[in-house]
C-alpha cells in the first residue's frame, strides 16, 4: 500500500511540473476576462482538505466554526458489527474556530478529545496564485499543542514544557482548472519528551492533498501525509502508519459538510502525525465528518472582503 502511493505521489509531482505551462492556459481559457495578475481564488473550497490543512485562510472578519468527529474502526478486531461499524466509537472529537485578521492572516484555537489536546496556530498567505505571474500559492502554518489532561502515572509530564509540541508547515497549491487543484505540504513537527519508545523526538513529515470539482455544490477531496521515511526508525513501521483520508466535500450555503474515511484515530497534526496507529489494510479505517460554518461578523460590499472559500 505505502510503495503504491509513494509511486502516486512521485507521478503527481511530475505532472505538476510538466503540465504547469498547460495548467496557465488552461485557467484563461476557462475564464478569459481575467487578466495577467489576477489572482486565482477558491483553489480549495475549505481551509482544510480532510486531515490537513489547505492553502486557504479566512477573509478579513470571517469567523469558521467547525466541528469534526471521528468513529471507531469499520472493521478488525475491534470493529465490526458488535460496534456498528464503529459509530458506537468516538476516538476524537474536535472543535474550533478560525478568524480572519486579515485577508491573508487567520488565527485558529480549538481543542480535542484525544490528550485533551488544545491548539493554537497561526496561518499566512505568503503568495498567491495570479495569473501570468505566481504559478502557485503558498502559505505558512505554525501551531502550538497543549496537552492538558491529568497524569496517566506519576512524572508523566516533568514539567508544563513537556505537554506542549509545535508544528510548521508551508503548503504550496496550484489550482489546475475549474475541477482540479493539487497541494505539497513539508511540515517539521518539534515534540517534548512525550513520545514512543524509541522513535525521534522531532519528526519531518510531506503531505499531499488534491480536490476535484464533481458539481457546483459537490467536491472528492484527499490527502496522504508522509511520515515514514525521513529518518524515522523502521523498527517502528509495523506500529504506526502514513495518515490517508478520503472524502466528499459538499456545500449548502454558508456551510460546508464533509463526509471522509480515515485510517487517522486523531485530527490534529501534532497528533495523527506521529501517532497514527490504525491501517487501511487491517480494518483500521474510519469513518468521520466535518460540520464547518462560516460567519462574516463585518458585512461588506467590497468583493476583497467578502468570504470567496463558502
Amino acid at each position: 500500500m505505502s510503495k503504491f502511493f509513494t509511486t502516486a505521489i512521485l507521478l503527481a509531482l511530475i505532472s505538476f511540473r510538466l503540465n504547469a505551462q498547460d495548467a496557465d492556459s488552461l485557467l484563461r481559457s476557462l475564464d478569459s476576462a481575467k487578466t495577467t495578475g489576477d489572482i486565482v481564488s477558491a483553489t480549495f473550497k475549505s481551509t482544510r482538505v480532510v486531515l490537513s490543512h489547505s492553502s486557504e485562510t479566512q477573509k478579513r472578519y470571517d469567523l469558521d466554526m467547525r466541528i469534526r468527529h471521528h468513529f471507531g474502526d469499520v472493521g478488525g478486531s475491534f470493529g465490526g458489527s458488535h460496534t456498528l461499524y464503529g459509530l458506537d466509537v468516538a476516538t476524537d472529537l474536535y472543535i474550533g474556530f478560525d478568524y480572519g485578521l486579515t485577508n491573508k492572516t487567520t488565527l485558529g484555537i480549538g481543542r480535542s478529545k484525544y490528550d485533551e489536546l488544545f491548539n493554537f496556530f497561526v496561518k499566512q498567505k505568503a503568495i498567491e496564485q495570479a495569473l501570468g505571474k505566481s504559478p502557485v500559492t503558498v502559505t505558512l502554518l505554525a501551531q502550538a499543542g497543549i496537552i492538558a489532561r491529568k497524569e496517566n502515572f506519576v512524572n508523566e509530564f516533568n514539567d508544563d514544557s513537556t505537554r506542549t509540541s509545535y508544528l510548521f508547515q508551508a503548503m504550496i497549491a496550484r489550482k489546475f482548472s475549474e475541477h482540479l487543484s493539487l497541494q505539497v505540504s513539508p511540515a517539521y513537527l518539534l515534540r517534548s519528551l512525550h513520545v514512543a519508545p524509541g522513535d525521534n523526538q522531532n519528526m519531518f513529515s510531506v503531505g499531499f492533498a488534491g480536490r476535484f470539482k464533481l458539481s457546483k455544490r459537490l467536491s472528492f477531496v484527499a490527502d496522504y501525509q508522509l511520515v515514514n521515511a525521513f529518518g524515522r526508525p523502521e523498527t517502528l513501521f509495523d506500529n504506526y502508519f502514513n495518515p490517508l483520508g478520503v472524502g466528499l466535500e459538499i456545500e449548502t450555503g454558508g456551510h460546508v459538510f464533509s463526509l471522509n474515511f480515515m485510517n487517522s484515530e486523531y485530527i490534529i497534526e501534532n497528533n495523527f502525525l506521529p501517532d497514527t496507529q490504525k491501517s487501511w489494510n487491517d480494518g483500521g479505517v474510519r469513518f468521520g465528518f466535518t460540520i464547518s460554518r462560516n460567519f462574516s461578523l463585518k458585512k461588506s460590499n467590497n468583493p476583497d472582503i467578502q468570504s470567496k472559500i463558502y
